[in-house]
């Protein structure tokens, strides 16, 4: 005789799981680690190596404190320490990147319930708390190659034993080259100079199905459109900063982002016009980040706006 086997819900399962879409999007920043490799050389590879090792580290030492099952086997503390990383500059010291992590993981991640349970994206607030505490050092960028390019009478930050050549950010000078801006030989933080180290891993991620291209099209698409009406330079404003990294790889944060695709409109279009807002107006040369927390937070409310009702559903009328 067959046994009947009851199962809660979900009873349709994928292959695609958890650890299986972190190493997809680890995948797709591949060339973008690459890239900052190439033009800001190893002390950039070894950022990128200490920052995940410290979150890998991090959560799993968090959760042994806090006894629960351990998660670090799902990728999701690397790819936070990854993104963290590349949202950081080359001259930035270990020691401030740690906090970073520990920010991201610790707080934003695991004193609230791990993965799924988060608010906003680890890596954002790691960032911005870095960025609001070291101010400075978060916002002196390395010269593309400055380690083939130093000279004796350049003006250069001193890590270590290494010198490294300072500059602005293009968004602050505004005289990079189109072809500069696309190959990212420019300065910043390093995982963003190169939009097409970003565009051929946002488009896997897209054709693989990981991501939605909602988002990132109406992200980019609003603050080109806000460029356009003030007479800025549109192409320009595209390819300089973060926009391309946190569209395509921050803004489509399952657990932070809304679940329709009208709210993935909705929360796109808010993200370019807090980011151009900033831009535009602000202190800061750069919103990105600060667009995508904000509308983290909002989430909730998106997701109450645009969330369908099942098909013949009707509300409920109270009694008096």
């Amino acid at each position: 005789m067959n046994i009947l086997r009851i199962s809660p819900s979900p009873h349709v399962k994928d292959s695609m799981t958890t650890q299986r879409v972190m190493l997809c999007v680890i995948l797709a920043l591949v060339p973008s680690v690459i890239s900052a490799g190439y033009y800001f050389g190893f002390r950039a590879i070894m950022l990128i190596a200490f920052c995940i090792l410290s979150c890998v580290l991090l959560e799993g030492v968090t959760r042994i404190i806090m006894k629960r099952e351990q998660t670090i086997g799902d990728m999701s503390a690397v790819l936070t320490g990854l993104l963290l990383a590349l949202n950081l500059p080359v001259t930035l010291p270990f020691w401030q990147a740690l906090i970073g992590c520990f920010v991201a993981i610790v707080v934003v991640k695991q004193l609230f319930g791990g993965l799924g349970q988060n608010f906003a994206n680890p890596a954002i607030v790691g960032r911005i708390v870095l960025m609001l505490s070291f101010t400075s050092n978060m916002t002196t960028w390395a010269l593309p190659k400055y380690y083939n390019t130093l000279k004796d009478s350049d003006t250069f930050v001193t890590i270590g034993s290494s010198k490294i050549l300072t500059g602005a950010t293009p968004l602050v000078t505004g005289d990079a080259s189109y072809k500069d801006l696309f190959l990212g030989n420019v300065g910043g933080c390093i995982g963003e100079t190169c939009a097409l180290a970003l565009l051929i891993g946002g488009v896997y991620l897209i054709i693989r199905g990981i991501i939605s291209p909602v988002t990132p099209v109406a992200f980019i698409g609003t603050v080109a459109l806000l460029d356009l009406i003030a007479g800025n330079d549109v192409i320009y404003n595209m390819l300089a900063g973060g926009l391309f990294l946190g569209a395509f790889f921050m803004a489509t944060d399952y657990v932070t982002t809304p679940i329709t695709n009208k709210g993935k409109l909705i929360f796109g279009i808010g993200c370019g016009l807090i980011t151009f807002i900033i831009r535009q107006f602000g202190s800061y040369p750069e919103g990105v980040s600060f667009s995508i927390l904000l509308m983290n937070i909002v989430t909730p409310y998106i997701d109450r706006f645009t969330m369908t009702k099942p098909f013949g559903a009707k509300k409920e009328v109270k009694q008096k």
